[in-house]
């Protein structure tokens, strides 16, 4: 099936980035303990930045995110241009190690035009976050056709062969990234009502509304997609989406937090659609995540303080280095 319009693409993401956006500027300006979850005194101050005096809760929050930006980056960047953050900027790497088995996606034109722009909009994201925070060094990351393959079996629950490759096709790098950025914007969702000052929240902002942005338009390419079948393996694209958010769901042990692109009846917006393009609960609004959450999808062990998966060393910043000392 052909891509779909540029104005289809366009007003998607339009759509769901202002919503985000909109979502995110409500936060309180008070932390929130949720089930005691990294909400700190207010009054431990942290240079995070020349000029960037932020309480440490507020480092911490915006320091864990750049674990999903590094890999974000990386798995963009390599199946875009061929090779990952040092060709474009090696000091954003802050002399971390190189990523696992990054290659380039045979892809068509128009889909690595859209891989090449979110790989240059996550490198913005590093500058951003990075001018605000301190920071760490990009963690080693496995962006394997491998690793890859071992996530779509265990959502699958079956052995697949030819094993999944995410470099192979345009569908499947599509595939791939569904099932990257949503996990780091639910984070985001997460993060916000515990933020402390306006500086934070406003680049948690800008980050949620480009990170959204980038879902609805994966998820838009994959919806024209939705019921045709990847001839190796018997599935549709549409249910092989069901079958990785429910994979997520029960990593991050916290209930349904992820939808497919279809859903049961009733499940809908409004309980009135099966089509579900943009994930959201029963009254549209975006889920949320926690760190402990996102470390126990993104290890793939359902557990954060068990690294592996896209982290075979763990994540990096005090959330996740005190989630790994806990174990």
């Amino acid at each position: 099936m052909g891509a779909p319009g540029a104005s289809g693409v366009v007003f998607a993401a339009a759509v769901v980035a202002a919503v985000a956006v909109a979502s995110s500027l409500c936060g309180g300006a008070r932390a929130q303990d949720m089930d005691n979850e990294w909400a700190r005194p207010p009054y431990r101050g942290y240079f995070g930045a020349p000029g960037s005096l932020l309480p440490q809760s507020d480092v911490d929050l915006l320091e864990f995110p750049l674990n999903l930006e590094y890999l974000e980056t990386e798995f963009f960047c390599w199946s875009a241009l061929g090779y990952g953050l040092e060709g474009i900027d090696a000091n954003l790497t802050g002399g971390g190690p190189p990523s696992i088995g990054g290659q380039s996606a045979s892809l068509t034109p128009f889909v690595r035009d859209v891989a090449t722009q979110f790989c240059y909009q996550e490198v913005g994201h590093l500058r951003a976050i990075k001018q605000t925070v301190r920071g760490f060094p990009r963690p080693l990351m496995d962006i394997s056709a491998a690793n890859f393959a071992k996530i779509v079996e265990q959502a699958l629950n079956a052995t697949l062969d030819p094993p999944f490759n995410p470099y192979e096709s345009s569908v499947n790098f599509l595939i791939a990234s569904y099932i990257i950025p949503y996990v780091g914007l639910t984070g985001y969702v997460g993060a916000n009502p515990k933020l402390l000052t306006p500086q934070a929240r406003r680049l948690l902002a800008g980050l949620l509304g480009v990170e959204s942005a980038q879902d609805a338009v994966i998820r838009t390419l994959l919806y024209e997609r939705g019921m045709s079948r990847l001839a190796s393996y018997g599935v549709g694209v549409a249910e092989l989406t069901a079958h990785i958010s429910d994979l997520r769901n029960a990593l991050g042990r916290r209930g349904v937090k992820d939808e497919g692109l279809m859903v049961a009846p009733g499940m809908g917006p409004e309980g009135l659609t099966v089509g579900n393009l943009i994930a959201g609960d029963h009254l549209s609004l975006a889920y949320d995540r926690t760190p402990e959450e996102i470390l126990g999808i993104v290890y793939g062990t359902g557990n954060p303080a068990q690294r592996g998966g896209f982290f075979p060393q763990g994540a990096d910043g005090r959330i996740a280095r005190s989630l790994l000392q806990s174990n």
